[in-house]
């Protein structure tokens, strides 16, 4: 059964760092285009970052754009978003979520999602 589980939220202050992790059971994530995505409380869900399994590009959103960087563990199965310089406005549940062949930083091509890992940034 393919299944996502994302880990490594935690409350850090601002200014501060967290590696979130995302790791697939049931199938590899280099097959895969991976995304990560944010939800904060009566917003919707947004596109934080997606790398793809081609050739390895990557993209992220404006507004975390030289702040997180999304790199794959092959060899784990696991693909990281490092956060750095953390905002309050980056508090959200992260999930990440896979699809064949793309990348993109819109929820609708994706196949598979994690239940989410929540990341709360205090001022």
């Amino acid at each position: 059964q393919e299944q996502l589980v994302e880990s490594g939220g935690d409350l850090v202050q601002a200014g501060g760092s967290l590696r979130l992790s995302c790791a697939a059971s049931g199938f590899t994530l280099d097959d895969y285009g991976i995304g990560w995505f944010r939800q904060a409380p009566g917003k919707e869900r947004e596109g934080v970052s997606c790398i793809k399994n081609n050739d390895g590009s990557v993209y992220y959103a404006d507004s975390v754009k030289g702040r997180f960087t999304i790199s794959r563990d092959s060899a784990k199965n696991v693909v990281y978003l490092q956060m750095n310089s953390l905002k309050p406005e980056d508090t959200a549940v992260y999930y990440c979520a896979a699809v064949h062949f793309i990348c993109a930083l819109s929820t609708g091509p994706y196949d598979y999602w994690g239940q989410g890992t929540q990341v709360t940034v205090s001022s």
